[in-house]
């Protein structure tokens, strides 16, 4: 009989740090893909943020008198380059005013029939909207990523591993305002 007990306390002791090391690396996987997923976020936002000087000197070569826009747009994008390393709402925030300056550059550009029709205007129209497509694909990746590290970070009884161990939430990237979830219209 004792020896029945010490063999279902040991099984039950091994089941436990078992169970342990799983949550552990499941947590330590959802934390993982949620920072390679913002490393995909990343990645987009500079695509679209090298390529605004690129149209701001096309559209400023047609339409130099729109500069209050034209520097808008240039301050926006200094913005959301110094936002590099700040939390996920914070560049969010700062990429959504990008994103509302862009929409405000394209409806402009629309007065300037000859702006439409250079050929460089309309290759940084085509960048510009796959580059919207697959930051739109990539904010979908880091979100979802997001959720399932939360659910682990939260679910009992992974939460008890979780809070041992330091696993945080991951932020949602979330656009603020209406505008802001808005991709720029790209016509030709």
């Amino acid at each position: 009989m004792g020896w029945t007990i010490f063999l279902v306390v040991c099984a039950a002791v091994v089941a436990v740090g078992l169970y342990v090391i799983y949550a552990y690396n499941a947590l330590v996987t959802a934390r993982q893909r949620s920072q390679e997923a913002w490393s995909g976020i990343d990645v987009q936002l500079k695509r679209r943020s090298n390529l605004v000087p690129n149209l701001v000197e096309t559209v400023k070569g047609y339409a130099g008198h729109e500069k209050d826009l034209l520097e808008e747009v240039t301050q926006m994008r200094s913005k959301v380059d110094h936002s590099g390393d700040a939390a996920v709402d914070q560049r969010a925030a700062a990429e959504g005013q990008l994103g509302g300056a862009l929409i405000r550059l394209m409806a402009v550009a629309e007065n300037y029939p000859a702006l439409r029709a250079s050929e460089n205007f309309q290759a940084l129209q085509t960048s510009l909207d796959e580059i919207e497509r697959d930051i739109q694909h990539a904010r979908r990746y880091y979100n979802g990523a997001a959720r399932m590290q939360n659910i682990r970070v939260q679910s009992f009884p992974s939460n008890l591993i979780a809070t041992r161990f330091g696993f945080d939430l991951a932020q949602f990237f979330e656009l603020d305002s209406p505008d802001e979830r808005q991709v720029p219209a790209v016509s030709f």
